[in-house]
């Protein structure tokens, strides 16, 4: 029997290219203070005094130009003396950071752990060319294999783009119109969502003549880096009964799986075995079936970096059989008015992708559904009670995580 852990607060900062007047540090405490103000709405009353420890979600040390960047929060949050712990997996940063908290709070260590993720990427100034995008790039570079890889000029997009392209060749799908597809539909879901960097209303011949990236990914299939901070407040049975939160969102499922990470090692270089492993880990643990999961969850936040690996995902974490995600996204299945809504937030493509924030982000967008707290982008009908969130990164996607969550209805059906 799972011990049963609620999100009771959620706090997250609007998504930008880039906060001028902010360290990574205060919009740490943004997201923190908005994140007890939800947890005080809901009845909780505390205050960063009740909580006993943090689990740190910060990707890239160069990002922030600070080793243990943690350590500087801690201290600005009032944590002091207090533990705190840093997870860094790439874009599944968020995702195990959830998980990590949650397993704060299951194992007894902790009655209220604060999970918060935050990244301010693009104070990374590169004198010679008057943009930050150079040392970004290189900042991200140092995630793949610097000893073969690297020199040959792996980087996120080639990383990615990859696998998609052997899914291709081996399915047929997802084509380049399948693919902007899901950019039309992040895109657009994000214009509801007021915390979005990217919100656009765009069509499939836009994203086709956008320019390329890596082939076949254009500018408008990828995701925008950003900066911002998500946090979310985590508590046990007991600490959620004695503080009288009224709405608690139930963790019931937390999956995680770490594939090889040298795509060519892989007995099929199209999957993302990563996915599969830590979906049918968190779908067992939630006591749900992994060949009918697109029946027994309302909502799914996925990890949507590139356009065609959220295509993949959907046949991987099994909504549709292998080589089917193509033909879903023509028939509008996870469209927000879809049997199935992915990213009704508007996902990385939409919102952004502040890296150690977004897969906190995407939890926390999954949890305010499933409290009716959604604002514009709401879903009009929330019946089976049960969301996912999905993240995933690292050299080859090789980290992933998922989280199951379920509102009070939702535990009471089978």
């Amino acid at each position: 029997m799972h011990k049963k852990i609620a999100i009771i607060g959620i706090g997250i900062t609007p998504f930008k290219a880039r906060y001028l007047d902010k360290t990574y540090f205060e919009l740490a405490y943004d997201a923190t203070k908005l994140a007890l103000e939800d947890a005080n709405k809901n009845g909780a009353e505390i205050t960063h005094k009740n909580l006993q420890s943090t689990v740190y979600g910060i990707y890239n040390e160069l990002f922030e130009r600070q080793f243990m960047p943690d350590i500087f929060i801690n201290s600005y949050l009032g944590m002091n003396n207090k533990p705190g712990t840093r997870i860094a997996t790439g874009g599944a940063t968020g995702g195990y950071t959830v998980r990590m908290a949650y397993a704060e709070v299951a194992s007894g260590i902790s009655d209220l752990c604060l999970c918060l993720g935050v990244e301010k990427c693009n104070d990374c100034y590169d004198e010679q060319t008057g943009t930050t995008t150079p040392e970004v790039l290189n900042a991200i570079a140092y995630s793949a294999d610097m000893t073969y890889e690297y020199p040959m000029g792996m980087m996120a997009a080639s990383s990615y783009v990859t696998m998609v392209n052997a899914h291709f060749e081996e399915f047929g799908n997802p084509t380049e119109e399948q693919m902007a597809l899901v950019s039309v539909k992040n895109h657009g879901n994000a214009m509801n969502n007021p915390k979005a960097q990217s919100p656009m209303k765009i069509t499939v011949e836009d994203v086709m003549n956008s320019r390329i990236i890596c082939y076949p990914f254009k500018m408008l299939d990828c995701c925008l880096y950003s900066e911002a901070s998500a946090a979310l407040i985590l508590a046990n049975e007991e600490k959620v009964k004695e503080l009288k939160v009224e709405n608690p969102i139930w963790i019931t499922g937390v999956g995680a799986a770490n594939t090889d990470c040298f795509i060519g090692n892989r007995e099929d270089m199209g999957r993302l075995y990563s996915n599969i492993y830590a979906a049918k880990a968190a779908y067992k643990m939630a006591d749900l079936d992994y060949d009918k999961i697109k029946d027994q969850i309302d909502c799914a936040e996925l990890h949507d970096a590139f356009s065609g690996q959220e295509v993949i995902s959907y046949e991987e974490l099994g909504f549709v059989p292998f080589g089917e995600g193509g033909k879903w996204i023509e028939s509008g299945g996870p469209f927000i008015d879809g049997e199935m809504p992915c990213c009704p937030c508007g996902g990385l493509i939409g919102c952004g992708h502040a890296v150690g924030a977004t897969g906190i982000m995407s939890t926390g967008e999954a949890a305010l559904q499933l409290r009716g707290d959604a604002g514009k982008h709401q879903l009009k009908t929330i019946e089976k009670g049960r969301a996912i969130s999905h993240s995933i990164g690292g050299p080859g996607a090789a980290y992933a995580a998922v989280i199951i969550m379920t509102n009070e209805e939702g535990l009471k059906k089978p």
